[in-house]
């Protein structure tokens, strides 16, 4: 398969690349993404066949089979052979049924207790050895929001032929998710936080990504440029294989019957995640609708429902569920370019560089609704939900309580539903323990942990424990201006 740029092509870069070309140099015509030329489409009968597979065996299924990515059988198994790390070997994204109609597929069981493992392991190990194999040197960038960072850190660690430079909001993450970064001891990172928001942190990352002059310095310095962010297909295509699961997984359990649609509801910030589900509706998948949930950064919700997405006067609101504090969600492009073609995208993103914002017309709003609804909610719906579940037997985090939401209110037909849940409780737990006590007092990380643990029979894994005796190890806080210099300073 190959893949081709969501804004056109500027007659400089090559009009189709390879998924190993896309991942390796994520960077597309005017400032754009690259996306598969072609969506493979699955019947029925190839979903029916699934049912008896792993979930390394979908997943190769759904790449190798379908996708036809041109990466080496032994590089591939490897890289899904990181699975074998998570909880369960056989089932890395177990979906537990909260209710008679209420699913949530667990993607939290990986290293870093959030769902970007499962993209960025077997990602990580797939960029890595391409960079050994062709003999180049590469530095990738990762902005974060809290849980992108540890889960790339975490996959490039000491990887030969690579260094990583992960971009933080200070004071915009969880504690845990803090220390899961700056204690990490790979001689190959650098982690740095920045005075500003994920959006700040993104905008540097693309920005650099498209930037010339910096790509001559690295190369001057025998260093090429990547990302492990979701502009990076790479992360899109592994973030596929999860949704195909959920829905054989329901199966499986006699939940559903073959061909049965169900919606999927997913915690929205960058919008990877739910692309990822769109794909999948597109290949094939019985979805219903996309359920997106926001938190009070609900600018998913005004594109969705009135087809405008502008930042105009328009402040990021630090909340509860910090992974969702963003404002400018990358991967909508993609959605535009699948529904409107790349010169109507191209336009779009222009209005959203130039004026920071644009306007779907009423004909293409009601195209965009036929896959998404949207709604979202406060800090305190999240905090009452996360109390309520707990009192039903279910423990959550403050992103996945977002979901209830669209699952109470905007759920138009009596089907069943699977909810994401992208982080495990333990990185959120004096929200978590806000929630359950009912309570405003602002409790440390380790604190609200233990109390959790003993009070609620909750447990903690070791990989959590262990960051709070680790030695900090990445200091460096700096203005937004520069970030580009300490990371030249880092790699020189």
């Amino acid at each position: 398969m190959n893949f081709i740029e969501t804004r056109g092509n500027d007659n400089v870069k090559p009009q189709e690349v390879t998924f190993s070309q896309a991942i390796l140099s994520p960077s597309a015509s005017f400032g754009g993404l690259y996306v598969p030329k072609n969506l493979p489409i699955l019947n029925l009968n190839d979903i029916d066949k699934l049912r008896n597979l792993s979930y390394k065996e979908v997943a190769s299924f759904v790449l190798n089979g379908i996708f036809e990515i041109d990466i080496d059988k032994n590089t591939f198994d490897e890289a899904v052979g990181l699975y074998d790390k998570f909880d369960d070997s056989k089932n890395p994204a177990p979906v537990v049924k909260v209710k008679d109609d209420l699913f949530v597929s667990e993607l939290y069981h990986g290293p870093t207790r959030a769902f970007k493992d499962m993209a960025l392991q077997p990602f990580g190990h797939i960029l890595s050895t391409l960079a050994k194999k062709q003999g180049d040197n590469y530095l990738i960038l990762a902005a974060t929001s809290g849980d992108t960072g540890p889960a790339a850190l975490n996959t490039f660690k000491n990887k030969s032929n690579i260094k990583v430079g992960c971009l933080y909001p200070d004071g915009g993450t969880s504690d845990v998710q803090r220390l899961q970064m700056v204690t990490e001891d790979g001689t190959n990172l650098k982690v740095i936080g920045i005075k500003g928001n994920f959006d700040d942190a993104q905008n540097a990352l693309k920005n650099l990504l498209s930037s010339e002059s910096f790509k001559e310095e690295l190369k001057s310095l025998n260093i090429k440029l990547s990302a492990a962010n979701s502009v990076n297909f790479g992360r899109i295509i592994f973030q596929i294989v999860y949704h195909f699961w959920s829905y054989i997984e329901l199966l499986n359990q006699q939940e559903i019957t073959l061909g049965e649609k169900i919606y999927l509801i997913v915690p929205s910030g960058n919008f990877g995640n739910a692309l990822g589900a769109y794909y999948a509706k597109k290949m094939g998948l019985p979805i219903e609708k996309i359920l997106i949930a926001s938190n009070q950064n609900n600018i998913l919700t005004h594109w969705i429902n009135e087809g405008s997405y502008d930042l105009n006067n328009k402040q990021l609101i630090m909340t509860n569920s910090p992974a969702m504090d963003i404002l400018k969600s990358s991967n909508i492009e993609r959605i535009l370019f699948d529904k409107f073609g790349s010169k109507r995208t191209k336009e779009l993103m222009d209005d959203l560089n130039d004026k920071n914002c644009f306007s779907l017309d009423s004909n293409e709003l009601s195209i965009l609704r036929e896959d998404f609804d949207a709604t979202y909610c406060d800090d305190e719906y999240c905090k009452t939900t996360i109390n309520k579940y707990l009192i039903d037997g279910y423990m959550m985090d403050p992103h996945t309580a977002t979901c209830i939401k669209s699952y109470e209110t905007i759920k138009e037909k009596d089907l069943k539903v699977v909810v994401y849940s992208t982080a495990e409780w333990t990185k959120f737990s004096p929200t978590v323990l806000n929630a359950l006590k009912e309570d405003k007092v602002k409790y440390h990380d380790i604190e609200a942990l233990n109390e959790i643990e003993s009070k609620f029979n909750a447990k903690i894994p070791d990989v959590i424990k262990e960051v709070f005796s680790k030695e900090i190890i990445h200091k460096t806080v700096i203005n937004k201006e520069d970030i580009q210099k300490a990371l030249k300073d880092f790699i020189s």
